[in-house]
């Protein structure tokens, strides 16, 4: 109970402080931080919406409305997929990769701030493969 306990106190409370801390230095929320980090780092900075979702873990519903508000933006565009009339892309716009860039490095400060810098040396690597791990096996089951 206390391990989870921690991971839930940990996860939750350094996952919000880093939106607040985006929101107010680049008025990005988190979500819609790794939604353009995602597109950012995709083959022509594209990804078709159902992957997107497989990247985030999160319902398709919930991933509409985050791409809906980066579309209204100007930060995201939605296309229609060529070869599946069911699928759509979500593509990052030259707009957004220009908010992503100047919300980047403050972001890493933040990160290092409340992440990095509260680990011992040799946890790095240790924590990464557990969370990874982690990661991997809430994806499996969804």
């Amino acid at each position: 109970m206390r391990l989870f306990r921690a991971f839930l106190a940990a996860s939750s409370g350094v996952t919000s402080r880093l939106d607040v801390l985006l929101k107010e230095s680049s008025g990005i929320s988190l979500d819609d931080y790794e939604v353009l980090v995602f597109l950012s780092e995709a083959a022509d900075q594209r990804l078709r919406m159902s992957e997107l979702s497989n990247h985030l873990l999160h319902s398709r519903s919930r991933l509409t409305q985050r791409v809906d508000r980066l579309v209204k933006r100007g930060l995201v565009e939605r296309e229609k997929c060529d070869s599946d009339a069911r699928g759509t892309w979500a593509v990052l716009t030259p707009l957004g990769m220009s908010e992503l860039e100047k919300a980047a490095p403050r972001h890493l400060e933040h990160v290092r701030t409340y992440l990095f810098d509260q680990l011992q040396a040799g946890e790095t690597a240790e924590l990464a493969d557990v969370l990874e791990r982690l990661a991997a096996a809430a994806r499996t089951a969804n």
